[in-house]
């Protein structure tokens, strides 16, 4: 069993003496297979599981230390990483929802009343116990109906079809963790969230990305991919899944503070006394920032299902955090001075990092703020 205290530990160190040394070239060659095992031997891949599984069970707020551990030690590793880490808690819940029995249980939302096996034991404790890498394919559900995953009922299950935007991880990850739009139903449109094995009928293109391109991201396509029922996660209506990723998205989130420490150390390291006191001026701000996001997405938690979710103003909060990596960046850069363009420096890989998070994770209200606080 890994205790929350020795995983943070470790992972700080490997993220010091391993992650953080290798991000330039990460970038330029990708997150490496010996990484993966590296965080697995670590307990990085179990890490919301229960510590029957051997996992360390973190809570909230040792979940959000590990992700801006990661996430300023190396960007491209966090984002391939942090594909795998919160399906681990959705996957706790649907196992501990079905009983972790062969008893038949019925999907919340399944408008149709068919019933379902316990979810895949024998998977679930693989991907429970880290043994497992998932990769994520969740976020197309935003584009319907223009363009989607779609997700068909069969006899035994459901279809997956279509083209998902973009995996992080591609190579490194076993299984894809898909959310496709079952649209068949008179009562309307339904999200069905399942497990797909990478193999046959999963076919890939490369995406050239100027960020974050260590990231091994690619466009996938679904060849009609049979997903028996008891690979389904959860089904839940359209209209809901849209609710809670709105608010969802609208959180500043540990990475964006990760990162902004990382900026920050290095300003604060400069032998420019200006590029100092930029860092001096703007670690409080970025500490006043990153404590209200956090505090009012546990108040949010705290008041359960059917609360107000305070969206505008945790978009105002996320607005905040990209304005303060945008500056923070861009005073590094200053700092290095032309060399800060040379792919050797980190100051281009913060700048880049911190303008993919502008996009990553972007709804249509998350756009409308950030662009009506650019039009001042």
């Amino acid at each position: 069993m890994t205790t929350v205290s020795s995983l943070l530990e470790q992972v700080g160190r490997y993220a010091t003496d391993h992650l953080r040394p290798r991000a330039l070239e990460t970038e330029r060659s990708g997150v490496t297979e010996q990484v993966i095992r590296d965080l697995r031997q670590l307990g990085a891949l179990s890490h919301l599981a229960p510590t029957e599984y051997g996992g360390a069970d973190l809570d909230r707020e040792a979940d959000r230390r590990l992700h801006e551990i990661i996430a300023g030690a190396c960007f491209n590793t966090w984002l391939v990483w942090a594909q795998h880490g919160p399906q681990i808690g959705r996957i706790r819940q649907a196992v501990e929802a079905a009983g972790r029995t062969a008893e038949a249980v019925r999907h919340p939302g399944d408008t149709l009343g068919r019933t379902i096996e316990a979810f895949d034991s024998e998977l679930a404790g693989r991907i429970l116990r880290g043994e497992v890498f998932l990769g994520a394919a969740l976020s197309d559900v935003r584009r319907y109906p223009d363009r989607y995953i779609a997700a068909r009922r069969t006899s035994d299950g459901w279809t997956f079809d279509g083209t998902i935007s973009w995996v992080s991880g591609w190579g490194l990850n076993e299984w894809l963790g898909v959310a496709g739009v079952d649209d068949s139903d008179p009562a309307g449109p339904r999200v069905v969230y399942g497990l797909i094995p990478v193999g046959a009928g999963v076919d890939a293109s490369p995406l050239r990305l100027s960020a974050a391109g260590g990231s091994r991201t690619e466009r996938v396509t679904l060849n009609g991919i049979a997903v028996p029922e008891n690979h389904v996660i959860a089904v839940q209506d359209l209209e809901s899944w849209r609710a809670a990723d709105v608010a969802a998205a609208a959180d500043a989130r540990p990475h964006h503070f990760g990162l902004a420490a990382t900026v920050l150390d290095e300003l604060h390291a400069s032998s420019h006394p200006a590029a100092r006191q930029v860092a001096d001026a703007w670690a409080p701000r970025v500490a006043r920032i990153r404590e209200q996001a956090y505090a009012i997405t546990d108040e949010v938690a705290a008041a359960g299902p059917g609360a107000p979710q305070r969206v505008e103003e945790r978009l105002a909060l996320k607005v905040a955090s990209g304005e303060a990596l945008a500056t923070l960046t861009r005073a590094l850069l200053v700092s290095r001075a032309g060399h800060g363009l040379t792919d050797d420096d980190t100051a281009q890989l913060h700048a880049r990092s911190a303008l993919f998070l502008l996009v990553q994770g972007q709804t249509a209200a998350v756009r409308e703020a950030q662009l009506k606080a650019l039009a001042g």
